[in-house]
Order: C-alpha cells, then structure tokens, then sequence
C-alpha cells in the first residue's frame, strides 16, 4: 500500500494569502492535490476542511505542516490533535519550524521523547497564548477608536456620477438593461445593487 504526503495549511481570514505557505510546501515536492487550504480561526470547531483532511489520512502517511499552531490556537486541542494523528491515526507529522517535533526522529531515546513532548507543549503554550495577546490588542483597538469617534463599520461605497445617470436611465425605461451593463462594465448582480440603492434614494 502506497504512503500519501499531504500538507495543512491554515491562514486565520479569507483576506489572509496562503501563497508564502503554498510555496514551501510545494518546494517539498508535495502536490498541490494534496496541499489543504483552510480559511479558519484556531480557535473555530468547525474546520470542516481540516477533519475532511483527518478522515482522508492513513496508517504511515506523512503530514507536513509549518509550525504547531496550524493544528489550533487551544492548548488543549493541540495536544489532543497531535495525540489523535501520531498515536490513533499512525500518521508521521513534519514540522517545517521545529523539525525536533518531527515524528519519524530517528532518536527515539527516552531523553528524545521527553525533549520532544517538552517542546510540544512549550509551543502549544505559545499558540494560544499569542492568540490570547492578539484578541486583547483588538479589542484595545476597538475600543480606542469608538473612544475617538470612529466608524468601525465597512466604509459605504460612493456612487459616481455617471452610475447614478445610468442606473437612472434605466430605471426610467430610457436605455435597455444590456446597455447599462456596457456603459458601466459592471457585473448584473452589481447593477442590481446599484438600482436597488438609487431606488431607495428617489
């Protein structure tokens, strides 16, 4: 039976890029088949992507990821997702920043275990400790900026002139449906928008 390689990677929001993370796994030589991307908080229980990616994996797979906290940013759940991969699933687990982590050491001393574990949970520590530092410089934020006043809301998307015309145009049957769209080189769904909110307005 053939050994598969796949490799995790976790960026917290959909604005974050996973590209850096993509190119040293690639580098690797892991296929980008095998490459999970997931777009979810350490902290969130759901990681649908990422227990697809734990039922997928078997006996003497290799699992490649770049630091501990790609498995979690809980203490617990690190050591309970590390204990679940190495000891239920048999699966090696490489650690592209701590390789000492890496399971397929070839010192399997006493001492190396106990080093190993030692390390482990220093930086499952850190993972949630850091998210713990993170969330409280938000919320020092939030609260500084509605202490000045600020509109923490998304800013509200200005309308030009010339869509203002246009969607009036069309609103008052003055130029067809296909035209607006050309004019303004706008996707339909945008420009439905945009006729719904000059609609309001009038």
């Amino acid at each position: 039976m053939n050994n598969n390689v796949y490799a995790l990677i976790r960026v917290s929001t959909k604005d974050q890029k996973e590209d850096r993370q993509v190119e040293r796994m690639t580098k690797i030589g892991i296929s980008k088949s095998n490459i999970v991307i997931e777009k979810e908080s350490g902290k969130s229980t759901v990681r649908a992507k990422y227990h697809k990616l734990v039922k997928l994996l078997k006996k003497g797979d290799t699992l490649y990821i770049e630091n501990i906290d790609r498995l979690g940013r809980d203490y617990d759940i690190i050591l309970s997702e590390w204990r679940k991969l190495t000891k239920q699933k048999e699966i090696i687990i490489k650690v592209l920043d701590t390789p000492i982590l890496d399971t397929d050491q070839v010192e399997n001393s006493l001492l190396g275990k106990l080093i190993r574990d030692i390390i482990l949970h220093i930086q499952a520590f850190q993972a949630e400790s850091e998210w713990d530092k993170i969330k409280i410089r938000q919320a020092q934020g939030i609260a500084v900026a509605k202490a000045n006043g600020k509109n923490l809301g998304r800013p509200k998307s200005e309308r030009t002139e010339k869509e203002i015309k246009v969607a009036n145009q069309y609103l008052k049957g003055e130029i067809l449906f296909d035209t607006a769209l050309s004019v303004l080189n706008i996707k339909k769904t945008a420009f439905y928008n945009l006729c719904r909110i000059i609609g309001e307005k009038d």
